[in-house]
């Protein structure tokens, strides 16, 4: 393996930041309709809203597991540059090589919750077929 450098953990920076946005954009869109889904269900105790708010409940929950891996894949990546400033080469590897880990299962939850997403959407279209 070639020397891991300053610059290789500091190229994750802005690509982690985009989906750190993306996710917290994600979450924002979540908590407005967790909002108009408890005003609609204040009114009418309907079984079809409480299954969208127990799947929204388990979106959210998968959103905030891929905020957290994302953040600390972020963190580690810092850290990771700071161990090889310092000249603790292999440790730096290793922690590089966990923040990339982090990342990995990040992306993967996000890929499970957006499928879990388009099958909430799936649903709700269902009764709109002719």
């Amino acid at each position: 393996m070639n020397q891991l450098t300053l610059t290789t953990p500091a190229l994750l920076f802005s690509a982690i930041s985009l989906l750190l946005l993306a996710y917290t954009n994600r979450f924002l869109a979540y908590a407005n309709v967790v909002r108009n889904l408890h005003a609609r269900y204040k009114e009418n105790r309907d079984a079809i809203i409480v299954g969208q708010i127990q799947n929204l409940r388990k979106r959210l929950k998968l959103t905030r597991t891929m905020q957290l891996l994302g953040i600390g894949s972020l963190l580690l990546c810092v850290l990771c540059m700071f161990l090889v400033y310092i000249d603790l080469q292999l440790l730096g590897e290793i922690i590089f090589g966990i923040a990339l880990v982090m990342l990995i299962i990040s992306l993967a939850i996000s890929v499970w919750e957006i499928q879990i997403s388009v099958k909430a959407l799936d649903l709700h279209l269902g009764d709109m077929e002719l």
